[in-house]
């Protein structure tokens, strides 16, 4: 059988990288004419495909994206390594994954994980974002220590975690001054006609939130979704139109966004959970950010 050739392995890697051979020519400081045969070279020994031409350009196959994915591991696992043995305070450092969902707001995050740089043991912070399904997945490998989101572990997914409710806050209503002056009436009336943005079908509060709309507001006019939440705050910063954020922070958003709270929904409470591989809290960042969430968050 053969061996991996680690170097031939670093020239593939750095190709699919860069998007083509001779600009990874330039970064390893080789011939083009060298790396493309070290790539034949490398193909014939696996015995696939690695890239296929599509015009000028090389584009990799679905063999060399599962490859890629492998060759990321193990040159970030060797930077590591590299890094460990240059600093040698590193080993005395505790290293903590944090994984925070896209529907979490950036300013709560923020809040909570903020304590976890101030312990007295020397650590370091290491914080992912994206959606849950992909840092749930990131956890179960190992690669994430705790994750915060916006609801529970789904049941469905055979991840080994635990839920752990950090707290939870009323949903506030959020408008830029000029958008403000324009609406009409009191609260929630004034939501008649206006231009709404709504946080996407990923966020926890959504279905309740669209339930509560079609109680409250005849005339619905939504005009925009968001995955993201800082990028739905910075449209409503725009005067794009009326937003939605936890009503617990609301100082911090009309301060950093330039906008107005214009209403509270109490019915409908935003909930932020720590999702991690330990039953009970222990470790001293998660003790941290559990600290903070009575702070900032209603439990």
């Amino acid at each position: 059988m053969a061996t991996l050739n680690y170097k031939h392995l670093r020239y593939f890697w750095t190709v699919a990288r860069c998007g083509s051979i001779a600009k990874a020519a330039e970064q390893l400081h080789l011939t083009p004419q060298s790396i493309s045969g070290q790539l034949s070279e490398f193909a014939d020994t696996l015995g696939v495909e690695l890239f296929r031409k599509v015009g000028r350009r090389l584009e990799v196959t679905e063999t060399g994206n599962r490859v890629l994915r492998h060759a990321d591991e193990i040159f970030s696992a060797g930077d590591a390594l590299l890094e460990l043995v240059r600093d040698q305070t590193a080993a005395q450092v505790t290293t903590f994954r944090i994984g925070v969902s896209d529907s979490v707001s950036k300013a709560v995050a923020c809040r909570l994980v903020a304590p976890a740089l101030s312990l007295a043991a020397p650590t370091r912070l290491i914080c992912r974002e994206g959606r849950l399904a992909a840092l749930l997945a990131d956890m179960a490998v190992h690669k994430l220590d705790l994750i915060i989101a916006d609801r529970i572990m789904p049941s469905h997914l055979s991840v080994r975690g635990y839920n752990h409710l950090l707290g939870e806050s009323e949903l506030g209503v959020f408008a830029a001054p000029q958008l403000r002056e324009r609406l009409h009436g009191d609260f929630p009336a004034c939501l008649n006609h206006a231009p709404l943005l709504l946080p996407g079908e990923d966020f926890a509060i959504r279905a309740r939130l669209m339930q509560w709309l079609h109680e409250q507001v005849p005339y619905l006019q939504v005009i925009g979704e968001f995955d993201d939440s800082a990028m739905l705050k910075a449209f409503g910063q725009a005067g794009a139109g009326v937003f939605f954020a936890p009503a617990a922070i609301a100082a911090a958003i009309c301060a950093q966004y330039g906008v107005q709270l214009i209403g509270t929904i109490p019915a409908l409470r935003e909930q932020v959970y720590a999702i991690t591989t330990e039953r009970r809290i222990s470790h001293p960042a998660t003790q941290a950010i559990r600290l903070a969430a009575l702070e900032t968050l209603s439990a």
